[in-house]
């Protein structure tokens, strides 16, 4: 459901494949949302939730280095939206996941949501404007 599609394709190979790991991670966000024989998901989600820290960061890592490479422009507002979404995913409350079947879904479906729309708005909007810059 959730893969690298033609349109997110940036033609610098090892961006696209970083983000295709992002979208495998919203896959498997969304196939532990579905997971229905599963009726404790809190160890999963903060499993998670660390997963997606610790690759962004990587990926945001190379993603920056490459822009500095080809002297981009708006390095540096393109960066501030990649702490912007580390902050956004660090601020969720771990500790206050309930022992709850249906908060936790709702937990993960927020995840999801963030994580998709912001993936594909910031590949979309922002990460093809040094794509433009290259060609």
């Amino acid at each position: 459901m959730y893969e690298m599609k033609p349109e997110y394709y940036t033609g610098v190979d090892f961006i696209d494949k970083e983000h295709a790991r992002l979208f495998e991670l919203a896959q498997e966000t969304y196939d532990l949302l579905h997971d229905t024989a599963m009726h404790y998901k809190t160890n999963h989600i903060i499993g998670l939730i660390s997963e997606l820290i610790d690759y962004a960061r990587t990926h945001f890592t190379h993603e920056e280095d490459y822009q500095k490479s080809i002297h981009y422009p708006y390095l540096a507002e393109h960066a501030a939206q990649h702490r912007q979404f580390e902050d956004s995913l660090a601020q969720i409350d771990l500790d206050s996941i309930s022992d709850d079947y249906e908060e936790q879904n709702e937990t993960i479906e927020n995840i999801l949501n963030f994580l998709i729309n912001w993936l594909i708005n910031h590949i979309l909007k922002v990460d093809m404007l040094y794509v433009e810059k290259q060609q």
